[in-house]
């Protein structure tokens, strides 16, 4: 049996990532190419899905599926930021535009600040 404490906590984690998951769900249908429809995504999903499985690992405490839990926010965290610009990165190359006024890092022109000067 779970202490008051824990069920709060725990309900406070579900609900928390229940929302994150439902604005990355939101984002996916809403937003308008697929730079945007990755990045709400990514972000939302890692957020929610790591907040369910903190919940998990408060309910089970330090013993058993606590661990499993854990493990997985953490390969969450790794792969989560890594698909997203792998799929960047392809869009990118496979040449789909971005939105109107808006440049791929590399092919902004430098300021003249930003200039290498002749006297470095």
């Amino acid at each position: 049996m779970i202490s008051t404490v824990q069920a709060v906590v725990v309900t406070a984690l579900v609900v928390v990532g229940s929302f994150f998951l439902l604005v990355g769900t939101v984002g996916l249908l809403r937003l308008p190419n697929v730079y945007n429809r990755m990045h709400a995504t990514s972000k939302a999903a890692t957020l929610g899905a790591s907040s369910i499985l903190l919940a998990t690992a408060v309910y089970y405490g330090p013993a058993g599926d606590a661990l499993t839990s854990l493990v997985g926010i953490v390969f969450l965290f790794f792969t989560a930021p890594t698909g997203a610009h792998v799929i960047s990165r392809a869009a990118q190359k496979m040449g789909v535009p971005f939105l109107e006024g808006a440049d791929w890092p590399a092919t902004v022109p430098m300021r003249d600040e930003d200039a290498p000067s002749d006297d470095d």
